[in-house]
């Protein structure tokens, strides 16, 4: 086994362009890496990297078995997924949101700390992409909902009767307002991660400790650029 030869997984979609830039600017020559190629697997040997490209919510799988050594993708992801796998890094791009939303006309009363009341929602249908989480934050809570899961076009669960409400991820929170939703509860927030192998980090130690050092000191000098403008 060669110890200094690494595979990555990088996430297809919004992630990716951040992944290959964060990726480049320490010397991994993955410039040429794109989506729109159709093309999954990449061999780049003057780096000794291969890159492969998948579904963010296959990463940690394919890490957890071995068939990627390193992977980036984002803490929703890794919190759903629930797998055996080291978080190494918090990479600080793809910034995102979990927050419970109901429609304008039925948000709970609010306390008078001006936080919403959730109590009335126990056992009440909750539609989401990610049922681990909102079963957790509501466990958590001493309350129990039903997860109703669903792969997209979550804000439109509340409008047809589906469920009282939704648990997803916002950014700007521009969706949730065009449906006439409202964020009754935040629930955590969510970057891009870098996630490891466990037998890998065992194995090659000194090459994943090595890129992840890079990254954490290519972040560090992207903090000072910022802070000198």
């Amino acid at each position: 086994m060669d110890n200094d030869f690494l595979t990555i997984a990088l996430p297809k979609g919004k992630l990716l362009i951040d992944s290959i830039q964060r990726l480049s600017r320490i010397g991994i020559e993955c410039q040429h890496v794109n989506e729109d190629s159709r093309k999954l697997f990449y061999d780049l040997p003057h780096s000794k990297v291969k890159i492969i490209i998948c579904r963010a919510t296959d990463i940690p799988t394919y890490v957890e078995y071995g068939a990627a050594d390193l992977g980036i993708v984002g803490k929703d992801t890794l919190l759903e997924e629930n797998k055996d796998v080291i978080e190494l890094l918090d990479l600080k791009f793809g910034y995102c949101r979990f927050v419970v939303a109901m429609p304008e006309g039925s948000v709970p009363p609010k306390h008078a700390n001006g936080e919403y009341d959730l109590s009335g929602l126990n056992h009440q249908r909750v539609a989401t992409k990610f049922p681990r989480v909102a079963e957790t934050y509501f466990s958590e809570l001493g309350m129990q909902v039903n997860p109703i899961k669903l792969h997209g076009n979550i804000e439109l669960a509340p409008c047809v009767g589906l469920a009282e409400m939704i648990v997803d991820i916002v950014s700007t929170g521009k969706t949730l307002r065009e449906n006439h939703l409202v964020e009754v509860a935040p629930i955590l927030e969510a970057t891009s991660r870098l996630i490891v192998n466990r037998v890998a980090y065992r194995m090659k130690y000194e090459r994943i400790r090595d890129i992840a050092g890079k990254l954490r000191n290519d972040m560090n000098e992207e903090v000072l650029d910022v802070q000198s403008l």
